[in-house]
């Protein structure tokens, strides 16, 4: 396949998509300005493997990117939650899209899209209690 035929099938796959991802934005950015900052103080337990499924729970529900968790993980350290909570929180948080699901298996397949969840929201809450466990080794 000629390159001049390749960037046009994929600028005009990119532009199907592009309802769906600028929606998908939006709404994430709807979500995380809704949900206050306290109210994950009220949910979690001081229990390594409870906080960090309510974690990976609430971050996969809520969604967000990358350059915003570092300053979302201060403050929800700052008013008191646990670490091995915000690890798995931010984990899913960036991995895991329950909001953005209809648009990636639209994009991706349904199959790929709810293992490729399953398996982030798994690995979110063991990464968070071995990231936590090995800094309290260390």
């Amino acid at each position: 396949m000629p390159p001049k035929s390749s960037t046009k099938k994929s600028a005009k796959s990119l532009w199907n998509a592009f309802p769906l991802i600028v929606g998908t934005i939006l709404l994430v950015s709807l979500i995380t300005t809704i949900i206050p900052k306290s109210f994950y103080l009220k949910i979690f337990s001081k229990s390594t493997f409870l906080d960090s499924f309510i974690g990976s729970l609430i971050g996969s529900i809520s969604a967000g990117n990358p350059i915003v968790s570092y300053v979302l993980a201060g403050e929800l350290l700052n008013e008191g939650i646990s670490l091995v909570a915000v690890t798995a929180f931010l984990v899913s948080w960036v991995t895991v899209g329950i909001i953005q699901l209809p648009a990636e298996s639209a994009i991706l397949g349904k199959r790929f899209t709810f293992l490729r969840n399953i398996t982030s929201f798994i690995l979110s809450i063991i990464v968070a209690v071995i990231t936590v466990s090995i800094l309290q080794v260390i």
